[in-house]
């Protein structure tokens, strides 16, 4: 049976926020004991730098003219740091506070000058047999784009990579950026959904040959799984349509091409979720078909036995009744006949059984 992780909840707990005002930056969500990292690249088509900020007062935005500045922060646990930054790119205390709640759901938010994002990453942790999910907040101003990840996991070292070793991506927008990041989280929701379909069809195969209750356990195991997925992927859909078809001046007409091919994407992996609910949901009925036929096949056998017995029970009955004036009781071969009877009686009904197949 699948291990159920100590993280994994369906709704974070937000105690902590009870009574408080509106914009009261609280972090809420998974607690993390490491240090808040900052990262800060920047780049254009003929340079490219990364280097590791020690505070966020060692980011200056005027310093790079004519570049985009992508700063990654590995770790919202720490909300001075979350408050630093906002002040710093003067972020909205609403968009600081949803950036430390960790249980958004994704969504687009306009503001004046920047956009705020919220998105999913999704992980398979092959201990638990489950999908983490972990929350990332993009903000995309004009020349800049600043995201948040709750975990210090280097999601984002491929497109680093890109950046790096290709002129043509840096000579694109900040907004590019950004469709690269999300394209990235996209790209492994199909990884975890390979790896479910071939747990699921493992489970098929092992409800086909041995059902039992273990095998129950992880159908119910799958299909909480595969609810959180359709959590995280469905308004997902509502945030990449805003993107490709709003009229924002921060996401140019070129990029909106590549969103909406990011679109398509999210659609192919909510047509996988839901068949391999379905597919589930039909493991589900078959196991529940197959426990009631496997109680069907044991009455069948039991009810043949009692059906065998019974008239051999009713002529004991009958001889068993000592009453001083039966006939048979003086006969000598009485007892014979009366066993004979049975005996014939029993293996009569046990060939007919066997005829009509019933035994």
């Amino acid at each position: 049976m699948p291990k159920r992780s100590k993280h994994k909840t369906l709704i974070r707990k937000r105690g902590r926020k009870v009574g408080q005002p509106p914009g009261t930056l609280v972090h809420v969500g998974e607690q993390h004991n490491e240090n808040t990292a900052l990262m800060l690249v920047n780049y254009n088509q003929d340079l490219y730098s990364e280097q590791t900020l020690q505070q966020v007062s060692d980011l200056d935005r005027n310093a790079y003219p004519e570049q985009v500045l992508w700063c990654q922060v590995q770790g919202v646990h720490d909300a001075t740091v979350v408050q630093s930054l906002g002040e710093k790119f003067q972020l909205h205390p609403l968009v600081m506070e949803d950036i430390l709640n960790t249980d958004q759901r994704p969504k687009l938010e306009i503001h004046e000058h920047y956009l705020y994002i919220v998105v999913k990453t999704i992980e398979f942790d092959p201990d638990a047999n489950e999908a983490r999910i972990e929350q990332i907040s993009l903000v995309l101003g004009d020349g800049f784009l600043i995201s948040f990840q709750e975990g210090s996991n280097e999601l984002f070292q491929g497109v680093r990579n890109r950046l790096s070793s290709g002129r043509r991506l840096r000579a694109l927008r900040a907004d590019y950026l950004a469709y690269a990041l999300i394209d990235t989280l996209v790209d492994n929701y199909f990884v975890l959904l390979e790896k479910f379909g071939d747990n699921v069809e493992l489970l098929e195969e092992e409800l086909l040959n041995n059902p039992n209750p273990a095998t129950l356990a992880k159908i119910h195991h799958y299909k909480r799984e595969m609810l959180l997925l359709r959590k995280v992927v469905w308004p997902l859909r509502e945030v990449l349509v805003s993107l490709s078809r709003d009229e924002s001046e921060l996401v140019s007409r070129d990029t909106q091409v590549f969103v909406r091919d990011v679109y398509d994407h999210t659609i192919h992996i909510m047509d996988s979720i839901d068949t391999i609910r379905d597919l589930l949901a039909g493991m589900l009925d078959l196991y529940i078909s197959s426990v009631s036929n496997h109680m069907n096949e044991i009455m069948k056998v039991l009810t043949i036995f009692a059906s065998i017995f019974m008239p051999l029970t009713f002529i004991a009955g009958v001889y068993g009744m000592n009453f001083q004036h039966m006939p048979e009781l003086s006969m000598r071969w009485g007892y014979p006949i009366a066993m004979g009877a049975m005996i014939t009686i029993g293996v009569s009904l046990a060939v007919y059984f066997r005829w009509k197949k019933w035994l």
